[in-house]
């Protein structure tokens, strides 16, 4: 059984082009549901599996207390290993074709207000090295819209000052070209003269835009550590994640009268439907304030 989840997983990573954390996602859900078959149901063969088996593990994992978008994911990985198998022939049925996916509650992304975002990317020292590379990372994020997983895997040539836009590779390893914003480009260009030579390690060759202390590829582990420390810096309550920038990004654009296949195409998704929970934001956002200042509201 593991042996065909290392065939799935290299027919993945080769044929997909899946990025890493969905990579590592399928891995990780595909373990544990073949543990199971082979601990729990004693199956001996991928042949063996029925629906019901499936149904099992799906309710082993809800009495665990996994929620409805957990349970959701291990299905989704579960039909695709399936369906490769019987792709390739391994087995003669899919016992997952009538398996049902849970519905999810769709949530609204969290986003900051304009002001919001004055504050946070007004907070770092500029003075210092490691500021004004906080400063350029936070100004390109709110400029472009990237995912963090972007912003920290940009090497140098990926940022055309000259010409205001960044290349970047996505999911599934697609190539997008995001305009950049004059301030924002101002910054970086500072960031790229000023700072980043102090940043970087002569022994270390990294092309890396974004460098640590130690003169390294800033990680995303880095990068969560500094927006937390700027967002209490600048005293904003709300909760923020990694893409609590690109959420507002998206949401501002709209805000303003952009068109919603130009911010799907900025965003890098490959389902419109995705894009369209933003236009579902500003809506809410505009009810707030419609309540909030309408004198018969």
């Amino acid at each position: 059984m593991q042996d065909r989840l290392q065939d799935f997983i290299h027919f993945m990573i080769v044929e997909k082009g899946l990025a890493q954390n969905t990579i590592i996602s399928y891995e990780r859900d595909l373990k544990r549901y073949l543990k199971y078959l082979q601990q729990v149901e004693q199956l001996k063969s991928l042949n063996d599996v029925s629906r019901i088996h499936i149904v099992q593990f799906l309710s082993f994992l809800k009495g665990e207390g996994k929620s409805a978008k957990t349970l959701a994911r291990h299905i989704a990985s579960i039909r695709a290993f399936h369906q490769f198998l019987l792709r390739e022939k391994a087995v003669e049925q899919d016992p997952s074709v009538h398996i049902e996916t849970p519905q999810l509650e769709r949530t609204l992304p969290k986003v900051l207000s304009f002001g919001e975002v004055e504050s946070l990317l007004e907070t770092p020292n500029q003075s210092s090295p490691f500021g004004l590379r906080d400063k350029a990372m936070m100004e390109l994020l709110y400029a472009t819209g990237i995912r963090v997983s972007e912003l920290i895997n940009l090497d140098m040539e990926n940022v055309h000052l000259t010409m205001g836009f960044v290349r970047c590779i996505g999911k599934g390893n697609k190539e997008r070209i995001i305009p950049i914003g004059k301030m924002a480009q101002s910054v970086i260009e500072q960031y790229i003269k000023e700072s980043r030579p102090k940043l970087k390690n002569p022994k270390n060759r990294t092309e890396a835009l974004f460098l640590n202390h130690h003169g390294n590829r800033l990680t995303r582990q880095g990068f969560w550590k500094i927006i937390k420390k700027l967002a209490s810096e600048a005293k904003i309550e709300k909760e923020l994640t990694p893409h609590t920038l690109r959420h507002s990004f998206a949401t501002h654009l709209l805000e303003n009268g952009a068109d919603l296949r130009a911010v799907q195409e900025m965003l890098g998704h490959a389902d419109i439907s995705t894009t369209q929970i933003y236009t579902h934001v500003t809506k809410t956002r505009l009810k707030d304030v419609y309540t909030k200042f309408h004198p018969r509201a």
